[in-house]
């Protein structure tokens, strides 16, 4: 199918665009639709089918232009170039390399440590890169040699390490919960704040399960042995005393904040924010420890500890910057993703791992990452757009409304639907493509969108891990030895990992995403816990007080102000919808 050819200044009429002017542009040896964008000449000839029998309207040709301008001059889409942008550096400048060692030191002396180690590194890098690609990969490479090193099995390590990564897609601040608010029409900074504590949920979720094959299937995640623990004191103790009176110093310091500050004097502080702000004074707290102890030499903290707090300080101090300031309202989500890519140059630069090379892989990656998702919402708004054209949209919705059980029925209908679309469908598609179609149904049933996209958010992530289309699983598979190989460290020959491994080391957790979306249907507060608390209005306890009229002697002051007062209570409560009674306090408008 060739592109119509022809003189660039030939137009179709941008405002009068009839079908007897379809028909005639039919004809010509080459024409252009409004906006400036070339037509296939297949894909006309069917508008124009669509047009002749009555199906579709010759306005819709006009829309499409302004569809796609809609598209963009969207300013929350360019977060996901800020944000991808930021994953990808730190991605390169060796911080997961450096977590992972760190962490699985810290855990290597307990069973299953080094799994445990990749879920709580995977959260990290969730909340600092947002990317699925960057997370899998890097603890791919440098963490499953490691486990098979060890003895873990490969079913175990695979599926930890491709669901870890997956926690991008949920933990904020994730690409498709910016979509999900795009395409509901929300806010990406609440969006954020009610993803939150899901995606901690999820992470928790992960390592309970890792807990249950630790103690049914121990041979399945041994400890770390004495000689691959690094980090030990002179003495050959652990060091771990230390770095446990540090994290008590500083939960005590974080529980006092709370108490004082948002107990006492601010209890309706949203819970996302106490957690930001309360964690930021903790983590300050055992930085400013461990530097005092490094410059002044007091030998304060141990190496285990000193070395957990430089690695872990930078990363957190990262998420603060990030998402601290969308929760705190103090930026926007595409302020926040560009302050990200900057504090990610930062790190780099002070890890000296910043090169022109380094710059412009990640420049290049996330250019056509960013191509890749607007011409997909390209495609998309033109589907929508027809598929709107011949009332798709009110069939859906017709569908779906008279589905038995009200909001249950629909939620339950709709959650098997995306997680039978995520086996054939990318999250961008789905978000593109099927959110807005069930979205002002979920609207109109008077769900709350918020909650409704942090719940699909959750479902989508399966799209990852789904044999046999899962691309985390595809990530994996990229980096794990497709062929048996001598171990460098051990002189040991290591088997393969294999394919079926990798798929059946999946679905354990496919299974917890599957749950984790049961819990947030059951106990819904999991995600609005993490919202600003709205203040209603009672009207029943509103008192309009109006001043006595000193310009008239000898009036009777009190009963003419009562009357008033019940006159213009009855006003208000007839103007707000209260209507009186019992019912009037159900019926307040909420206000922040």
């Amino acid at each position: 199918m060739r592109w119509a050819r022809g003189s660039r200044n030939e137009r179709v009429p941008h405002r009068q665009h009839r079908a007897a002017d379809v028909r005639d542009a039919r004809d010509r040896p080459a024409h252009r639709l409004p906006g400036g964008l070339f037509a296939r000449r297949g894909g006309h000839r069917l508008g124009i089918v669509g047009i002749e029998l009555g199906l579709l309207q010759p306005t819709l040709l006009q829309a499409l232009p302004e569809r796609i301008w809609g598209v963009m001059s969207n300013d929350t889409l360019l977060a996901v170039p800020f944000f991808t942008f930021m994953g990808l550096i730190l991605e390169r400048s060796g911080m997961a390399e450096d977590l992972l060692d760190t962490i699985g030191q810290l855990f290597g002396a307990v069973r299953g440590g080094l799994a445990y180690a990749v879920i709580f590194v995977g959260a990290l890098l969730a909340a600092t890169t947002g990317v699925v690609a960057a997370s899998v990969i890097s603890m791919g490479l440098i963490s499953l040699p490691i486990m098979l090193r060890y003895g873990y099995d490969r079913r175990l390590a695979s599926g930890v390490i491709a669901a870890s990564g997956t926690l991008a897609q949920i933990i904020p601040p994730s690409l498709v919960l910016i979509i999900m608010a795009d395409q509901l029409g929300k806010s990406v900074g609440d969006m954020y704040a009610g993803a939150f504590i899901p995606g901690i949920t999820l992470a928790g979720l992960y390592a309970l399960y890792t807990l249950g094959v630790t103690i049914i299937k121990p041979a399945w995640a041994p400890a770390l042995p004495e000689e691959a623990r690094t980090l030990r004191e002179p003495d050959g103790s652990s060091g771990n005393r230390s770095l446990l009176v540090l994290t008590l110093i500083a939960i005590a310091i974080a529980v006092t904040f709370w108490m004082i500050y948002y107990d006492q004097y601010n209890p309706d502080t949203a819970t996302d924010e106490r957690i930001v702000i309360t964690t930021s004074v903790a983590i300050g707290a055992a930085f400013f420890t461990a530097v005092i102890s490094k410059v002044l030499k007091l030998g304060l903290l141990s190496r285990i500890a000193e070395r957990v707090t430089f690695v872990l300080i930078p990363p957190l101090a990262l998420i603060f910057l990030v998402l601290g300031t969308i929760f705190l309202g103090v930026a926007t989500p595409t302020e926040g993703g560009a302050m990200g890519a900057t504090g990610a140059l930062i790190m780099a630069l002070a890890r000296r791992r910043l090169s022109f090379s380094l710059l412009k892989q990640a420049m290049n990656t996330t250019a056509k990452l960013s191509t890749f998702v607007v011409f997909i919402l390209v495609g998309a708004r033109v589907f929508s757009l027809t598929f709107y054209g011949v009332n798709g949209h009110v069939w859906v919705e017709h569908l779906l409304t008279s589905l038995p059980g009200g909001q249950l029925g629909f939620l339950i209908v709709v959650n098997i639907l995306i997680f039978v679309l995520a086996f054939f469908l990318d999250f961008f598609e789905l978000s593109f493509i099927v959110v807005p179609l069930i979205g002002p149904v979920a609207d109109k049933l008077g769900i709350d969108l918020i909650w409704f996209g942090v719940l699909l958010g959750v479902n989508m992530q399966t799209s990852f891990m789904h044999p046999p289309f899962g691309f985390a699983l595809f990530y994996l598979r990229s980096v794990a030895p497709a062929k048996e190989y001598l171990d460098k460290y051990s002189g040991r020959k290591t088997a393969p990992v294999t394919t079926g491994q990798i798929y059946w080391g999946a679905v354990p957790f496919v299974l917890i995403q599957i749950i984790m979306v049961g819990l947030i249907i059951i106990f819904p507060n999991i995600v609005s816990g993490g919202l600003a608390t709205k203040a209603k209005i009672d009207i029943q306890n509103i008192r309009i007080e109006t001043p006595a009229d000193v310009s008239t002697p000898g009036a009777s002051t009190s009963g003419g102000s009562s009357s008033e007062q019940d006159e213009a209570t009855k006003a208000l409560e007839k103007e707000m919808g209260g209507g009186g009674g019992e019912k009037a306090p159900e019926k307040a408008p909420e206000v922040k």
